[in-house]
Order: structure tokens, then sequence, then C-alpha cells
């Protein structure tokens, strides 16, 4: 069954009586090249379990089952659960689980479906739960090899961005504490069905065993970086004592203490220096 063909695809909605819902930023992937491609640089080996996220019509799905030894995938809508009794009903190595990713417990979710196995996350996000689903993955204690995921070409740009450049916030530090981040392809608009207003991109994420920092208390680094971005034009300090429970002498003083201007913003700060930042305010409060 080839789901990239636009026809057979909605014969198979037509079948199962449903359609794309824009509640659930489906967008169906229909370009043949783009799913292999995604399948091919997942990083996983044959071996391998793949959990995969919002498998919609199984068109992913399908390429990552030829590849891979186990394929499970998690869908919140009822309709695209029709959708797969369809098109992988041949397909003896995969599962759906009817649930959403934000209300499940991914760890326990590996250890029953994948005993054993190194698991790779390969998937399509849906745009609006993107940030949210990423730095679940990341922080669940699933032992993930790599992440490979299809996300919104600006996303894309601030997972991979260097400090002092416009892309550059919250997330991208946070995410580098926990992997390596490799932007893979641009995937255009055209190559989905409907085809959405901006165009996406695949990034492999590959989890980090030993993170490149190691911060007195992880959380107030990670408390520092989310305060430093939330209100982009106050310098780090103002942002700092505003959101948190700490002076702005005190992080005035800490900034000092790591050789950094007073006034300087958080979009100039590395994951090194957030992680010097918060050991000399740690010190310091």
């Amino acid at each position: 069954m080839k789901l990239t063909d636009l026809g057979t695809l909605k014969s198979v909605f037509a079948e199962a009586g449903a359609s794309p819902d824009k509640k659930f930023g489906q967008n169906f992937l229909i370009s043949e090249r783009v799913v292999a491609s995604i399948a091919e640089n997942c990083g996983a080996e044959p071996e391998d379990g793949i959990l995969e996220i919002g498998p919609g019509a199984g068109t992913l799905s399908r390429e990552l089952c030829a590849r891979y030894a186990k394929v499970v995938a998690v869908e919140i809508d009822n309709r695209m659960i029709d959708v797969l009794s369809i098109t992988m009903r041949d397909a003896g190595n995969f599962t759906v689980i009817n649930k959403d990713i934000m209300k499940t417990d991914i760890t326990a979710l590996v250890r029953e479906y994948f005993a054993g196995m190194r698991v790779t996350v390969c998937a399509n996000l849906p745009y609006y739960i993107t940030t949210p689903v990423i730095m679940a993955l990341l922080e669940s204690d699933a032992g993930f090899d790599n992440v490979t995921v299809m996300i919104q070409k600006e996303v894309a740009a601030r997972l991979t961005a260097k400090p002092g450049t416009p892309d550059y916030g919250a997330i991208t530090p946070s995410v580098e504490y926990r992997a390596e981040v490799q932007r893979l392809f641009t995937v255009p608009a055209g190559c989905f069905y409907p085809a959405p207003k901006v165009d996406s991109a695949v990034v492999r994420m590959k989890i980090r065993k030993d993170p490149p920092v190691n911060p007195r208390d992880k959380e107030l680094m990670f408390e520092i970086i989310r305060a430093s971005f939330l209100m982009r034009r106050k310098t780090l300090s103002n942002a700092v004592s505003s959101v948190l429970d700490i002076s702005r002498d005190t992080v005035c003083g800490a900034l000092n203490d790591c050789g950094l201007d007073a006034a300087v913003r958080g979009e100039a700060l590395s994951l090194y220096d957030f992680s010097r930042l918060s050991d000399a305010i740690k010190g310091r409060i």
C-alpha cells in the first residue's frame, strides 16, 4: 500500500470515515523520498525498537516496520486508529496505543513494550505540541538512543542555534544539555497533505550519556535558563530577579564572579556560562 500516493491516501480515509483534523495538527507526508530518508537517518539499527508519536495514517510507520524489528506508535486520534487498522494490518511488528503522549508515562511504556531492546524515537510531530513532546522525551528515563523528529523549520533553527543569534532561546541550552543535535534536512510544505503554511525540518538528537556540564544544582540552572528568556528585552539580572526568588544584587554579584557583564542578556550565554552562573548564584543564596 503506497500511502504517499494521494489517491490511495484519500481512498483509505474514505474507507475509514476519516479526514485530516486541524485540532490535532494533522499533515500527512506524501513524499516517498522524504519518508524513506527520515526512516533511514533516524539512527536506529535493524534489530532496534522504534517509538513513533502521532503515526497518523501510517505512512512513516510502514517504512519503519520494513526497516526495524519493532514499532510502537502512540496516537491520540481515535479516527486514525481506524485508519491504521487498514494501512497497518499486514505489519506484524506494529503496535498502536490510543493515548495522548503528554499524559503517558513514557518510561513505563518503553519498559513494557521494548524490554531488552535499544529504542529510538522517530516521528513526524504535530506543530502544536512540538516543544513539550521533545522535552518530555528528553527528560524521561526511558533510555532512548536517538530522538529523530520532523518539526517546524523555525523550531529546528532554535534547537541548533548558537548564543547571540536571534533563534537562540531557552530550549537551545536545555536540549544541548541532554543531546547532541543535528539538523538533517528541510522538508518543503508541498510534501504534505494538506500542505501546512510553513516548511519543516528533520533533526536527530543523539542522547548524551554524560552531560557536557555538571552544575551543582541542575534544577536551579534550568530555572535560570527559563527565567532568562521569559523577558528577552530585559537584562538577565532583571529577568531572573523578576521571575525567581533571587535578588538582583545576588545575580549581579554572581555575574561578576563569572566575569560576565551585569547588563548581559540571556541569549548571550552558552550552556557552559549558565552552568557557571548557576553555581555562582548557588554559592550566594
